[in-house]
């Protein structure tokens, strides 16, 4: 405790240094705590997005599916998926099973066109809220419509279309001929999420099935369940010979690459601006170290050690630290905070693969705050190693005679 009050009143001597180190160190871990929380926030979103819209926590596909395939050839469709449903369905840990056609289409309008994934969708179905939720012009669609579709207002927007506009769609039958029909858009919906709402259309999944020929037949089952840690032992349940069962975690695996990328990239700029922040303390020790030449002499000539002068000096940098830490904890949680609760826009990413929403907001956990506060630490009483070793390695009579010339 004695070392710590000297300490104290050893870094007051010049408050103003002292205040501008500990604010460094503040500021510092302040953007360290944004960025990590922007970070997860991103990767948090676009997971919590790709489930929802498109992989769902389970996803049962014909045994010959294969990754970024989109065919409605008979052998890679399910035949007879209501009964599917059902099974599916049961299970207590499934909140929604429903099936889901997806092809390949071209719309067009006039001189214009826009390839499109065409998705027919159970319209009564839970699983399709977020589209429901979502619709910000006309009206959502109903299972007897033959005739109406669902586009995103990215797209909308692109071709200047509205809500009761017809626009001529292409797609490829089961059969391999191509077939083309007139469909009135019924609704503009928005997920948020640009490079979903440019490129999805819907319509009910009875009319898709009959448009492109595969009556009573699905690309997939799209399951929703209670909890996402359940996906495991669910697919463990449904697993057969004629499907392959999918997690959220096997069909999200460039999300889980993205994150170990964007990790990366961040502990580089983590270090960079400890770097930054290192300087400033090791500048102030130093410049401490010579305004007291002639006091360190006077310690070593009576007989203090080496180890007890650069105690005293590393006592400073962990008051830094600690001013510095709780600084940076205060002022980098009221940032988070705000964009945690209003987030910031960043408009469409144009990454395929990646549902990045228009807008981020951070998610700080626990585990990256208290890392971070450790390596705020650690790194500042790095910093300071330096100049106690200095002080530390001064002679006596080398001291004295130094500060009286």
């Amino acid at each position: 405790m004695n070392l710590f009050k000297l300490a104290y009143r050893n870094l007051g001597r010049n408050r103003t240094r002292s205040l501008l180190s500990a604010l460094a160190v503040a500021v510092g871990m302040s953007l360290m705590l944004l960025m990590a929380a922007v970070l997860e926030g991103e990767m948090k979103g676009a997971l919590q997005n790709s489930i929802r819209l498109q992989s769902g926590h389970i996803q049962v596909r014909p045994e010959s599916y294969e990754e970024g395939q989109v065919s409605l050839k008979w052998e890679d469709l399910i035949a007879e998926p209501n009964q599917l449903v059902e099974k599916i369905s049961s299970l207590p840990q499934v909140t929604v099973a429903t099936p889901r056609l997806v092809a390949s289409g071209i719309l067009t309008l006039s001189d214009e066109s826009k390839g499109v994934q065409v998705v027919g969708i159970e319209p009564e179905s839970d699983a399709n809220q977020p589209f429901r939720d979502g619709v910000l012009a006309g009206e959502f669609l109903r299972a007897d419509d033959r005739e109406g579709i669902l586009i995103g207002k990215v797209l909308a927007d692109k071709l200047s279309l509205n809500v009761g506009d017809r626009v001529n769609l292409l797609v490829t039958t089961s059969g391999g001929d191509v077939d083309e029909q007139l469909f009135t858009i019924r609704g503009i919906y928005t997920t948020r999420t640009p490079a979903y709402d440019e490129s999805t259309v819907f319509m009910p999944l009875a009319k898709a099935q009959t448009f492109t020929v595969t009556e009573n037949h699905a690309s997939t089952i799209f399951v929703l369940l209670r909890d996402d840690e359940q996906a495991e032992p669910v697919a463990q349940a449904l697993q057969s010979s004629n499907y392959q069962v999918l997690t959220w975690r096997e069909q999200n695996a460039l999300i889980v690459q993205f994150e170990d990328f964007g990790n990366a990239y961040m502990m580089i700029l983590y270090l960079i601006v400890l770097g930054i922040t290192a300087t400033v303390v090791t500048n102030t020790l130093v410049m401490a170290v010579f305004e007291r030449t002639r006091e360190i002499g006077i310690l070593a000539a009576i007989g203090m050690k080496g180890r007890g002068i650069m105690a005293q000096f590393l006592a400073e940098a962990a008051l830094l630290a600690t001013g510095g830490v709780i600084g940076g904890l205060i002022i980098g949680g009221a940032l988070v905070a705000y964009f945690t609760i209003y987030g910031f826009y960043v408009g469409d990413f144009g990454i395929s693969g990646l549902l990045f929403e228009e807008r981020i907001y951070a998610h700080l956990t626990p585990g990256n705050a208290l890392n971070l506060t450790v390596l705020t630490y650690i790194i500042t009483l790095i910093a300071s190693l330096y100049p106690a070793r200095l002080a530390a390695r001064m002679e006596p009579v080398e001291a004295l005679h130094g500060a009286g010339a």
